[in-house]
């Protein structure tokens, strides 16, 4: 999303976070049935009403469905499509595309959002090597979303991790950003930054961590549309992002199966353990 202006980031309760945790699963388990989907011959409207159907039989409703007017429960970005793309019935994939798709749902009044770029058929060793480098930029920045550390030390991890991949566009115009009973919140989470720098985190808050890179260029356009956002010079552009809860014992992946233990045990910045089980709900609202 664009770059935004407010001052105070939501901590939520630890029933909270367990509520947010529940909508980052139906995320999760939308997500592995959409990539499960994506071949060659399928449309991007195809995807849309999967994921619809998904997230409600969860119980849940799709966070993108009206949200500003937007038409569709997922983003699905293809090729040089970096963010923002608008499911369509003409828009059939085809062998070597790569497409990002984005996905949030909401439940029980709490927020997850997550994303995943997917090939479709065989894809080139260079678009490989992108998608690589930005899913592994992304659990970079995850790994510092610890108690204690800066909201620069992540974006300083993301951009480092995309630095040491390839030469790399990094897209700077869009953002992560807070999530929680809304699904775009304060703060703005750059994909570029000083470590040590911005707010302090606390167990409570809640991110979406999410890289842009590109093959090119860091310039976008918005296409006429108002939400489609391409890459200036045609380049490929891959896209993942996770909601990350900041818990006492570290970061806690809200919208991973495992919790992110899988992934974080790579990256020495991280957690005794992500949080294992939802705790049961309570009444207390966020301030």
């Amino acid at each position: 999303m664009r770059l935004r202006r407010k001052t105070t980031i939501q901590v939520k309760s630890p029933e909270q976070i367990a509520s947010m945790r529940e909508a980052g699963l139906v995320v999760a388990r939308t997500l592995k049935v959409l990539a499960d989907a994506v071949r060659p011959g399928i449309t991007t409207t195809d995807l849309d009403r999967i994921a619809e159907r998904e997230i409600r039989a969860s119980g849940a409703t799709p966070s993108f469905l009206g949200y500003q007017g937007y038409p569709a429960s997922i983003c699905a970005s293809v090729n040089e499509t970096i963010v923002h793309g608008i499911p369509g019935p003409a828009q059939r994939l085809r062998d070597g595309d790569i497409i990002s798709i984005d996905c949030g749902a909401v439940l029980d009044g709490w927020h997850g959002d997550a994303a995943v770029t997917v090939a479709v058929g065989q894809i080139t060793a260079e678009d490989q090597a992108l998608m690589d480098a930005c899913e592994a930029a992304l659990w970079a920045g995850l790994a510092r979303a610890l108690p204690g550390s800066r909201l620069g030390d992540i974006s300083s991890a993301v951009e480092r991790a995309v630095i040491a991949s390839g030469p790399y566009g990094i897209v700077r115009e869009y953002t992560g950003h807070g999530i929680g009973s809304a699904m775009h919140m304060f703060p703005d989470v750059p994909n570029f930054g000083e470590p040590g720098t911005g707010p302090r985190l606390t167990a409570g808050m809640a991110l979406a961590i999410e890289p842009m890179i590109t093959r090119g260029g860091e310039r976008t356009i918005e296409l006429a549309d108002g939400w489609t956002v391409v890459t200036a010079d045609a380049s490929r552009a891959a896209h993942f992002e996770h909601t990350v809860a900041i818990t006492p014992d570290g970061p806690w992946v809200l919208t991973a199966e495992d919790g992110g233990i899988s992934r974080l045990r790579q990256h020495h910045h991280g957690t005794k353990r992500p949080a294992p089980t939802i705790p049961p709900k309570g009444n207390s609202s966020a301030g």
